[in-house]
């Protein structure tokens, strides 16, 4: 060879060699990036993710980055399909950072491949090929971490190859008509769209869902409401104008309503049989700032009998214990004042486990005797434990298969009908049956999940048009992922604004964006806290109390935690308890007094 000639003369006699071909200019310019929002500009737009948001630091170019987390169970996968040619070459990579990172694609209809890499601490490009098959026309691309070993980033993820065949969005929907109707509820349904993958529901303008079918149900609204609402179609190509508008309004609420409580409430619980370090209080002593009294525990005589007990603390171990007569003379003046008084089932200590029919029958029969010799407003579901779990096949919180889960419904509904509107009913689950449904539910896709993860979701939802009071108890609780994907701790009022935040705006139930847990109203919430640190784990002074109800109520005062809204109907407090409180010199009363009084 002649190592004078230029580089260029080279590469061009090569190109006229018999035998080879030459890659055209117009050729080349067919190749394309065919990835939507590859740098992350536009936040996960294209992108679908278990466990992801976008940052703005570090970045590798532009302005965001995806930053994901894996966890025990999810390696944080983020995914997109495109369209594609068949038979064609196409270049995949993309910059990520971090520990155990891949980026790779699948369906390609040959060999589907990836790259990645045991350690990035900064940028790190990973690149691979491949070629579609005969047919192929739609691949998905995607990158993920390793499970439980951190955060993971990634940027500038392209497709290099031939652009597939342009499609144009779908038309717009129609035939968009309202179904039933409640008073917190609106069923909509329209006609199918060709070429349309999915739908989103847009309500007063607001896009507040998207699914693959032809109906959905918009819950969490407002009683005695009118509400504006349309529908887009959508597909790889985009999103199509929106549908003409059809409206409703809501009912008035006929049950799960204020059922007498004031616009903002104090709950309590009063330890009505048993003492513990606290000491007895009597009820006629509860101070009249406490607008729900909740008598802990009723309890079973066996886990799975169903039939509850409430036994009056004894003589022995409560010394100051009131007569029969006396409590029940107390709770009809803590009525005449407007407090409203319970039996609480379960604790820590009463396992309640309805596995058949016969259990919820007997479950729903001496419940109501409870509430009706002491002349009681209601029932407050505390199972702790293992009261609630699910079966491996349960995996739609809308639709449970469990029998525990089944018949605790059918028998919360059955005491609802069987006293009325006026039936006070509340649940106080702890973070890991609620909150925790937002990473986990029950035994997850693969298995090996604790089954009682989430498990109280079903029965929330099952009764949100009955509820009056959820109040999660954010105590006694490990670290829990909130909206923002970052893991918040007791300790603080960043936990109970975040963990609150999650049940009035809704959260995707294990990550899935199709499977979305609807907000809860307001009023409908309230807070559960210790009311001192000798009360449960989690105890935060009165400053904590304050900064979390001006961030939930009025948007001050929030710290680090963006919420998704404003809530000023915000019911309220919960804490464990009346009896620790006085213990504590009625200090958690004070706060609440002082800041809603």
């Amino acid at each position: 060879m002649d190592r004078s000639r230029p580089l260029a003369l080279l590469i061009a006699a090569a190109l006229t060699l018999p035998g080879l071909t030459a890659l055209s200019s117009a050729a080349r310019a067919a190749d394309a990036d065919v990835v939507r929002n590859g740098g992350f500009e536009s936040g996960l737009d294209g992108w679908t993710c278990t466990a992801g948001t976008t940052v703005d630091s570090p970045v590798r170019s532009g302005r965001s980055a995806l930053r994901a987390t894996p966890a025990g169970s999810d390696n944080a996968r983020c995914s997109q399909t495109v369209t594609v040619k068949p038979d064609s070459a196409y270049t995949l990579s993309g910059h990520v950072r971090g520990s155990y990172v891949y980026l790779g694609a699948s369906g390609t209809g040959t060999t589907d491949v990836s790259a990645w890499t045991q350690s990035a601490p900064d940028w790190q490009q990973l690149t691979t090929t491949f070629r579609t098959g005969p047919t192929t026309t739609r691949v998905t691309i995607y990158t993920h971490g390793w499970y439980g070993t951190g955060a993971y980033h990634a940027d500038d993820i392209s497709l290099i190859g031939p652009g597939g065949d342009a499609t144009q969005p779908p038309v717009p929907p129609t035939g968009l008509t309202t179904g039933s109707v409640t008073s917190t509820s609106v069923a909509l349904s329209w006609s199918a769209v060709p070429g349309a993958t999915s739908y989103a529901v847009y309500r007063d303008g607001v896009k507040v869902r998207t699914v693959t079918g032809t109906s959905a149900t918009i819950t969490g609204l407002s009683p005695a409401t009118a509400y504006a609402f349309q529908v887009t179609a959508l597909n790889e190509a985009g999103e199509s104008a929106r549908s003409a508008t059809v409206t409703a309004t809501t009912s008035q609420p006929t049950g799960g309503g204020d059922q007498g409580l004031p616009a903002h409430a104090l709950v309590g619980y009063l330890h009505a049989s048993f003492a513990n370090g606290s000491g007895y209080t009597r009820m006629a002593d509860v101070p009249d700032s406490w607008d729900v009294i909740d008598l802990a525990f009723g309890e079973p005589t066996s886990v799975t009998s169903g039939d509850i007990r409430f036994n009056r603390c004894p003589v022995a171990e409560c010394p100051n214990v009131e007569s029969d007569a006396e409590f029940k003379a107390a709770i009809r003046a803590k009525q005449a004042a407007g407090k409203k008084v319970l039996i609480s089932i379960g604790g820590q200590n009463g396992q309640v486990q309805l596995t058949t029919a016969a259990a919820r029958d007997t479950f729903v029969s001496s419940v109501s005797k409870i509430i009706d010799e002491y002349g009681l407003d209601g029932l407050d579901i505390d199972f702790e434990g293992h009261s609630l779990s699910l079966n491996a096949d349960d995996t739609d919180f809308r639709n449970p298969k469990t029998p525990v889960i089944v018949n605790l419904i059918s028998a919360l509904k059955t005491l609802k009908a069987k006293y009325g509107d006026d039936f006070v009913l509340t649940m106080a689950p702890e973070t890991f049956f609620v909150q925790l449904g937002y990473q986990y539910y029950g035994t997850g896709k693969w298995g090996g999940q604790d089954p009682r993860a989430g498990a109280y979701l079903p029965v929330i939802h099952a009764l949100r048009d009955d509820l009056t009071l959820l109040h999660v108890q954010d105590y006694n609780s490990g670290p829990i992922m909130g909206l923002d994907n970052q893991y918040h701790s007791m300790g603080g009022a960043d936990f109970h604004i975040a963990m609150t935040d999650m049940l009035l705006t809704g959260f995707p139930v294990a990550g899935d964006a199709n499977n979305v847990f609807p907000p809860l109203r307001a009023d409908q919430v309230a807070i559960g806290m210790p009311a001192t640190p000798n009360a449960g784990n989690g105890h935060v002074p009165p400053a904590e109390v304050v900064k979390t109800l001006d961030c939930l109520t009025k948007k001050t005062n929030c710290g680090s935690y963006a919420t998704h809204g404003t809530w000023p109907a915000l019911r309220g407090l919960m804490t464990w308890s009346v009896n620790w409180d006085r213990f504590g010199g009625w200090e958690f009363q004070r706060t609440f007094d002082g800041y809603f009084g």
